[in-house]
């Protein structure tokens, strides 16, 4: 049995339509909730790194210590001992600043559905993925330059970096390939989450988005599952 470092920024956020398929592949989930002050613990134990997204901004160290923390993980976990990690949204920019790129506020945000196109080679961690797809954004901030070791993977109109890969061992998505039905669903019960929606896309916006975004759900959840499959084969996490 293989564990994962969950690493969380924000209450209510978890891994999805991941949990699923880690629990088919017998790997153990466990969460570190670094924004409750939980320190990350010794990552010898782990086979797994996933980091999730937040409302935090990967520069924001002196407001939000724990993001250095995180970093010098990432940077051991990624760079020095080549395991595999998957970060999205800000688990994609900490990838990103960890090792040496750089993060800053989008031209344009991107909140709700929207297209991103594959780019740059056919790297394996994307075979068989359709070369357009229809995702969900939650995110201001972009990676505005990669890593020296860098491959990009996928961009939007309005965001040129919306996957990142690291060798065969490091993947990472602006986009939330993550969300999944049940997801959308639990957001009715927030009224915060449903508050940012509104200020974002006005009145209405939770009903519209989920409208919008569930009968897409099946082909999100086919092309982030081979994405998945793909991850763990060529980063060694299941063979």
């Amino acid at each position: 049995m293989k564990k994962a470092l969950i690493i969380q920024h924000m209450d209510h956020d978890h891994p999805g339509r991941f949990l699923d398929w880690f629990a088919e592949d017998a790997i153990i989930p466990d969460f570190v909730r670094v924004f409750e002050g939980q320190e990350i613990p010794p990552l010898a134990p782990y086979d797994l790194m996933f980091v999730l997204g937040g409302s935090q901004d990967a520069w924001q160290e002196e407001q939000f210590p724990y993001l250095a923390m995180e970093k010098a993980a990432i940077r051991e976990w990624v760079w020095d001992s080549a395991k595999p990690y998957f970060g999205v949204c800000l688990g994609h920019q900490l990838l990103a600043t960890a090792l040496g790129g750089d993060v800053a506020p989008a031209a344009k945000g991107e909140v709700g559905v929207f297209d991103v196109s594959l780019a740059g080679e056919d790297h394996v961690f994307f075979q068989g993925v359709e070369k357009q797809q229809r995702v969900m954004q939650w995110h201001h901030a972009e990676v505005k330059r990669v890593p020296q070791s860098a491959v990009v993977l996928a961009a939007s109109d309005v965001c040129a970096v919306q996957a990142m890969a690291i060798e065969s061992h490091a993947l990472s998505t602006q986009f939330h390939c993550e969300f999944s039905p049940q997801t959308v669903a639990g957001w009715s019960s927030l009224p915060k989450y449903i508050a940012v929606l509104e200020g974002e896309l006005g009145a209405g916006a939770y009903e519209k988005l989920k409208t919008e975004s569930l009968p897409l759900m099946p082909e999100m959840a086919r092309n982030t599952r081979m994405i998945y499959e793909n991850f763990k084969k060529a980063s060694g996490l299941k063979t």
